[in-house]
């Protein structure tokens, strides 16, 4: 299962789809106890990216308030099993920031990492298990995931199940 894609009829279907992505983290067939889940989202503003990312963190069991890290670089959630990261670097001026702010640390097992714009922390990040490119189609949202590594395709296959897909 190398790539999967959706049609999002709205918010709430983003945020569903959100919650599909953290029950197939909780339940595919590979422990994260060694390494982190990495996702890169990419996407035009207001594409979804951080509502998707809210499902996902919801899915995972929190149950405030998700916002979004565009000031603050990262926003960390404890949860069981694991420590989520949602991160933002459309504000990032200089890669070398993350260095500062000891990025390789937030890529340990146990932890799932969302990064927006991505490509703004080149060279520095762990390399994504998946990539979630969003886009506007008419008034609805596609979304296509794309497994890059082992753990990736075992996700995106029990999210395949659980989707019909």
């Amino acid at each position: 299962m190398k790539k999967l894609e959706f049609l999002l009829a709205d918010e709430s279907a983003t945020v569903t789809m959100g919650n599909h992505i953290a029950q197939a983290l909780l339940h595919h067939n590979k422990p994260l106890s060694q390494q982190a889940f990495v996702a890169y989202l990419n996407g035009d503003l207001g594409a979804g990216k951080t509502t998707l990312t809210r499902g996902v963190v919801r899915g995972l069991g929190h149950q405030g308030n998700v916002k979004s890290p565009t000031y603050t670089l990262v926003e960390p959630y404890e949860l069981s099993p694991y420590r989520v990261y949602h991160f933002d670097l459309y504000r990032l001026a200089d890669p070398e920031e993350l260095e500062f702010m000891g990025i390789r640390d937030y890529f340990n097992g146990q932890c799932v990492c969302f990064i927006e714009w991505p490509e703004k922390g080149n060279g520095l990040l762990a390399s994504a298990d998946v990539i979630i490119n969003m886009a506007y189609q008419d008034e609805q949202r596609v979304i296509t995931l794309h497994a890059c590594t082992e753990l990736g395709e075992s996700v995106l296959a029990k999210l395949a199940s659980e989707n019909g897909s």
